[in-house]
């Protein structure tokens, strides 16, 4: 079978005639071809610079569920039927295949095969743990803090998906990042109170075209 680029992929789990597509039909449509799309596709919403709101909590839990089914060593991802149930809108599906598809064209030019311990139990194990990290801090409520956390998840399902090992590790390095922002934001919040969080999204959001 040739391989399927990023973008293709993507295109191929998301398009869909329907009024919505259900975590279900996406487990469905990625078959054999392991965690990383899944990883990809859920993490999209929270990941993207303008995120769908209202998915980081769902979606959170059952990108949970996949770190502990990574940790475990399963070959294939298996999900509660009402977490099948979740669904992603056709206009949510419909943004993440536009801003995806050119993310994907980007990284296209940099993944590629190299570093295979990540398709290893322990790679998988490893990157699984990463993952479950970064689930829980994506599932904290502090407005517009979820990106980065899930962006790392996001970056993790780049590297298991084109068994890229290089690309892994600077996705651990970004997992980090992650972890020391999360740190500073909740010592900021102990130091000068919840108002902060307002101050820092007002300043977040200036950034942002």
């Amino acid at each position: 079978m040739a391989h399927q680029t990023l973008s293709a992929a993507l295109h191929g789990l998301l398009e869909t005639e329907a009024d919505h597509l259900t975590v279900g039909t996406i487990v469905e449509r990625v078959g054999d071809r392991g965690f990383g799309l899944l990883l990809l596709v859920l993490s999209l919403p929270s990941a993207l610079p303008v995120p769908a709101a209202g998915y980081s909590v769902p979606f959170g839990m059952i990108l949970l569920l996949l770190a502990i089914q990574m940790l475990a060593g399963r070959q294939r991802p298996v999900f509660p039927a009402r977490m099948e149930r979740v669904k992603l809108g056709r206009k949510s599906a419909g943004r993440l295949l536009r801003g995806g598809e050119r993310l994907f064209r980007f990284l296209e030019w940099i993944v590629r095969p190299r570093l295979r311990w990540i398709g290893s139990r322990g790679g998988r194990a490893f990157m699984g743990l990463l993952v479950l990290v970064m689930a829980l801090l994506m599932m904290i409520p502090i407005p517009m803090t979820n990106t980065f956390p899930a962006l790392v998840i996001f970056l993790i399902g780049v590297g298991l998906t084109e068994e890229d090992g290089l690309f892994a590790l600077a996705a651990c390095m970004a997992g980090v990042l992650a972890v020391l922002l999360y740190g500073a934001l909740i010592y900021a919040i102990i130091v000068y109170g919840p108002e902060v969080v307002t101050t820092i999204k007002d300043a977040i959001r200036s950034l942002l075209p």
